[in-house]
């Protein structure tokens, strides 16, 4: 943002529909640097110029950056006619226009989900260059070998791709074991085909880390809240990637 119209500054910071933003203004309820305006053309430089709604101070914000603990059954998408998406589960004060996941989650996986309007920031997590890793949590149906944890670490090989080098390990033993996967890449239920490629099954999945952003265990399934500076910027932080284990 630099120079906006009014009415378009408003409905961009969840304060309605443009129109709703252009019937507010001209009620005489919105000011730019103290002084009201009832225009809602009117110009407003977003780096140097104070808005205030009902004499409030107005954040201008240009982009959102949302984590959200995605619970099982809903679609990792912005809108559809037929299905529930992680989007509509975002409370009124969260909401605007141009909100998407960045990356997806399929329908059944839980955990940490980025929701954003800013295409760059979601290009560079999810590009293969910003060697971005995700770290999952996974139900199996059966126990796993040493052959399972080397092959993970060759890249496992599927009918159409062979993946990169990824991290398997054992956090509980058991006939339906726990266990923790690192992957760089995002494929297509990719950590369910690659266990199904060692012959086993993906019970439950749900990712708990994108480089070093952990999901917030506070946050309830359905819940999100907004990422502070430090948290967007741990999502490409490096320096610990050989000690996530």
């Amino acid at each position: 943002m630099s120079i906006e119209r009014l009415d378009k500054i408003l409905a961009s910071q969840n304060l309605g529909s443009r129109r709703d933003a252009g019937a507010m203004i001209r009620r005489g309820v919105a000011a730019v640097n103290g002084s009201v305006v009832k225009k809602a053309d009117y110009k407003v430089d977003t780096q140097s110029d104070e808005v205030t709604v009902n004499g409030e101070p107005l954040v201008i914000r240009e982009f959102l950056y949302l984590m959200m603990n995605k619970p099982a059954g809903v679609l990792s998408a912005s809108r559809d006619t037929r299905a529930q998406t992680v989007v509509d589960l975002l409370p009124p004060e969260l909401k605007r226009r141009g909100l998407f996941p960045a990356g997806r989650l399929d329908r059944d996986t839980e955990g940490l989900l980025i929701i954003t309007d800013d295409g760059a920031f979601a290009h560079r997590m999810l590009a293969p260059k910003s060697h971005v890793y995700k770290l999952y949590e996974a139900v199996l149906a059966r126990p796993v070998s040493t052959q399972d944890i080397a092959a993970f670490e060759n890249g496992v090989e599927l009918n159409d791709m062979t993946c990169l080098p990824a991290q398997l390990q054992v956090l509980e033993e058991g006939e339906t074991p726990l266990v923790r996967v690192r992957i760089r890449e995002g494929k297509f239920h990719q950590v369910k085909r690659m266990f199904l490629a060692r012959g086993n099954e993906v019970l439950k999945l749900k990712r708990v880390q994108i480089g070093e952003l952990k999901l917030d265990d506070k946050l309830a399934p359905g819940a999100a809240r907004e990422l502070d500076n430090s948290e967007r910027s741990a999502i490409f932080s490096q320096s610990s990637l050989a000690n996530v284990y």
